[in-house]
């Protein structure tokens, strides 16, 4: 039953395993190895994403926009009734409080005034000054950055045009 040929096919398994587990790491080695290669000692990064500095180039694109000022102006109410679905999981029109204060009057209203809902802290120290739709832009910006401490979770809208129509519908829609 164990014949010379039967030894010599397990011995060609053994081998041809061995050979095969040796190759298979010489190759993981030579493709993930971190030393050696040509470049020895030289560790770079293989893909740079490059960043513009924060300091000057940020404020100069900044300024070559429209500003605050000219895109509200301009702001279309009937897309901001659009832009507020993005609100409506945590805001109401219709003067009762959710998730979040209710929105009808926000517009120059003072700040954490809502009756019967539970400001965060954060807002409570800016109740003495009110919702100017300078102040909302700020907010809808970066809530989190305007009132550090928020309760709001939303992250903001990046658009400007996005804000100034918002906030223009707030104004004409919900006085």
């Amino acid at each position: 039953m164990f014949d010379t040929m039967t030894f010599t096919k397990v011995l060609g398994a053994v081998c041809g395993s061995l050979l095969v587990f040796l190759l298979g790491n010489w190759a993981a080695t030579a493709l993930y190895s971190m030393e050696g290669g040509h470049g020895e000692g030289e560790e770079s990064q293989s893909y740079v994403i490059e960043v513009a500095d924060a300091g000057g180039a940020g404020d100069a694109g900044a300024e070559a926009g429209p500003s605050w000022e000219e895109v509200y102006a301009a702001a279309d109410p009937a897309k901001g009734e659009k832009v507020f679905a993005k609100c409506k999981a945590c805001h109401k029109v219709d003067g009762t409080n959710s998730t979040g204060p209710h929105l009808d009057g926000v517009v120059n209203r003072a700040k954490a005034s809502v009756d019967g809902f539970g400001y965060s802290d954060a807002l409570k120290a800016m109740a003495s000054d009110s919702w100017t739709p300078e102040n909302l832009e700020k907010f809808l910006t970066n809530p989190k950055g305007y009132a550090p401490g928020t309760k709001m979770s939303f992250a903001g809208l990046p658009k400007i045009d996005d804000r100034a129509n918002l906030i223009a519908w707030l104004a004409t829609a919900h006085p």
